[in-house]
């Protein structure tokens, strides 16, 4: 039953009388007194509803004019204060007509503090309702940014950077909150040399997520770094770890940063303290593995691989550094169990079958390196790396021909990689071609002639003219190789065996000399190992027993294979180690229970017996398939030539 209260004809508000809407009001059996509290002074303003008018400066509370009575129209005073219920809820016009039984607005005469209240609120919008529905409105689900940021990467990876470029324009403006559309503009930009196009998304980026994004910083720090802006990437690598001590990019990469410019003792603090605050991380790992090996802890390094791989055991990288540390070590057998993990962890993993290749073919199994490089540049047929050992290969085992080919297909996929230009200008050095050495010499200098590449052409470039008897030349290509890497000892070494066979004994002892003046020599100390060891572990006794700390004898390995995990699981004996090992030993891998052949046949769908098929149905399609630009056509041209200069020198 629905009850409503009548305001009596009493001058005092609190005179009510209680009536059924049934009933006639002038007939109610019911009539009391009932004390209440004017609306006004009870209500707070929090608990009154928003404003339905569309004018955002409207107040909550309007005055409406005085009523007399329930028969008419409920008027107000000219000073009441009532409350405004929203137009979004509520319609009106609807709301009036099908419900009849609404409550009726009470009126009550207010007092001037409620006046003056009533004026400040008309002064005070309280929000814009309107503004808000656009944005939710215009605003696309969360699932659409996921699926940008993917349509974006693989526009990326096609190389159409033009498209992906305007779909991430279109997240940044949809969704300014989110670090990655910045992140991955930045990098598309990096890749076209926008480097101050990918520095202002950055910045923006920072701006938008205010300052509070690890990942934008630490992108930006690689870029600064890049650029040559040490110090700028420093303290951006600092705001990285400020913003997130957990990540673990921004210490990895700042310890690098601090590794190439010569800081030893500061790179392991900022890799202590990503293992600290970030927990442990393979990278990490990995660095300071090989920062052991190159200080000659051979054990310390091993375990540190190890506790990589036990991070991610499908870390690649990590297996593949740990192989060749027992590659130098002339551990061939469990360098060799180590690359069976490493392509096992990823199958077309292209540096993973290179090195594999070339540690067999430096053992003297020729066949096993060639057919490890061919799996290679089957799963990876756009790297030119692949091809131009290959080729190496079969300059050395096979003919010149065969060789030439190969060469001519790396430069064909990638015409800017100056190892490549600088090999096969070895090779036709070696047969004889002198003229076509120096114009292939030339080329690898046009690409860059101030990487370490550059300088290695030119030390090989000076060997030739030695040999050449252009001394003045020689003389001159040495030089420049030292002006762009002071640091080469092969080519210090080279210029003074050059001066010795011509008579200038004193003139090659000056440059020795100047070799050893200048030299940057990295001085490391063992002094952290004790303090690092607590981080990583808190039992820091088995751990001096694992590394034979207490005994400072951790040069001695009984078996290295042993650290491997699964290594020796269907084995009968330990593997070999740096003592008993064979260091001229020809182990297959199928002595290790790996069947490569069943493993490419099963993981990457190659028929083992087709491999050559394969390569050379692949050499005579691709270059028909693929749209070279006109620089490549150019260099296709002089390839001709060349190729006419180097077969009437044959004949």
């Amino acid at each position: 039953m629905h009850l409503k209260l009548k305001l009596s004809s009493s001058s005092s508000p609190s005179n009510f009388s209680l009536y059924s809407p049934a009933q006639n009001p002038s007939s109610s059996k019911f009539s009391f007194k009932v004390p209440i509290v004017p609306l006004h002074s009870s209500l707070s303003p929090l608990t009154l509803p928003p404003c339905a008018s569309k004018d955002s400066s409207s107040p909550l509370l309007e005055q409406k004019p005085h009523s007399s009575g329930f028969g008419s129209e409920p008027q107000s005073p000219p000073e009441v204060l009532t409350v405004r219920r929203p137009m979004k809820e509520y319609s009106g016009d609807d709301d009036e007509s099908s419900d009849g039984d609404d409550v009726d607005e009470d009126t009550f005469s207010s007092s001037p503090i409620d006046a003056g209240l009533a004026e400040f609120a008309k002064k005070l919008p309280m929000f814009e309702p309107q503004r808000a529905e656009l944005s939710s409105e215009e605003r696309p689900l969360l699932v659409n940014l996921d699926l940008a940021l993917y349509r974006a990467k693989v526009l990326a990876r096609n190389y159409q950077f033009e498209e992906a470029e305007k779909i991430l324009q279109k997240c940044i403006y949809y969704w300014p909150e989110d670090g990655r559309p910045y992140v991955a503009l930045g990098k598309i930009l990096s890749k076209q040399s926008k480097t101050s196009e990918a520095r202002a998304v950055y910045e923006k980026g920072c701006q938008a997520t205010q300052g509070e994004n690890p990942y934008i910083w630490q992108c930006w720090a690689v870029l600064e770094n890049k650029m040559g802006n040490i110090r700028r990437a420093r303290d951006l690598f600092d705001a990285a770890t400020v913003a997130d001590k957990r990540h673990v990019a921004a210490w990895h990469g700042w310890a690098v940063l601090e590794l190439k410019q010569g800081n030893i003792k500061k790179a392991r603090h900022l890799l202590a303290k990503g293992l600290k605050y970030g927990g442990g991380n393979e990278y990490i790992y990995q660095t300071l593995a090989l920062l052991e090996a190159k200080a000659n802890r051979h054990e310390q390094a091993r375990y540190l691989f190890k506790q990589a791989t036990k991070c991610n055991s499908k870390s690649c990288a990590s297996w593949l550094a740990w192989a060749q540390l027992e590659m130098q070590q002339e551990n061939n057998h469990t360098a060799r169990q180590l690359f069976e993990k490493a392509v096992q962890a990823s199958p077309k993993n292209r540096f993973a079958w290179h090195v594999w290749g070339v540690f067999e073919a430096n053992l003297g199994n020729a066949d096993v390196g060639r057919k490890l490089l061919k799996i290679g540049h089957a799963v990876n047929r756009r790297d030119p790396v692949l091809l131009q050992s290959l080729a190496l290969l079969e300059y050395k085992y096979s003919t010149a021909n065969l060789s030439r080919v190969l060469f001519r297909r790396a430069s064909e996929l990638d015409p800017r990689h100056q190892p490549v230009w600088i090999a096969w200008g070895w090779m036709e050095w070696k047969e004889g071609n002198i003229a076509t050495a120096r114009e292939m010499y030339q080329r690898a200098l046009s690409i860059d002639s101030t990487t370490e590449s550059a300088a290695r052409c030119l030390q090989a470039w000076g060997v030739l003219e030695e040999r050449a008897g252009n001394l003045s030349a020689a003389r001159r290509l040495f030089r420049s190789s030292l002006n762009i890497n002071s640091q080469s000892y092969i080519t210090w070494m080279t210029w003074a065996s050059f001066e010795e066979n011509q008579g200038n004994a004193v003139r090659a002892e000056e440059i020795r000399d100047l070799y050893f003046q200048q030299r940057t020599e990295v001085v490391d100390d063992a002094s952290w190992v004790m303090g690092f060891l607590d981080i990583i572990d808190p039992a820091l006794d088995s751990i001096k027993r694992l590394l034979n700390l207490d005994q400072n004898s951790y040069y001695r390995i009984p078996d290295s294979s042993r650290n491997i995990p699964g290594a020796n699981e269907d084995s009968s004996g330990p593997g070999p180690g740096p003592s008993s090992g064979n260091p001229d030993s020809n182990d297959t891998a199928s002595e290790n229970g790996f069947n490569l052949d069943a493993f490419i046949r099963e993981k990457l769908s190659l028929d083992p017996s087709n491999l050559d098929v394969q390569m050379q149905t692949h050499e005579t399609t691709v270059p028909r398939r693929v749209k070279l630009p006109r620089r490549i056509k150019r260099l296709e041209n002089t390839q001709s030539r060349t190729t006419t200069a180097v077969t009437q020198s044959r004949v």
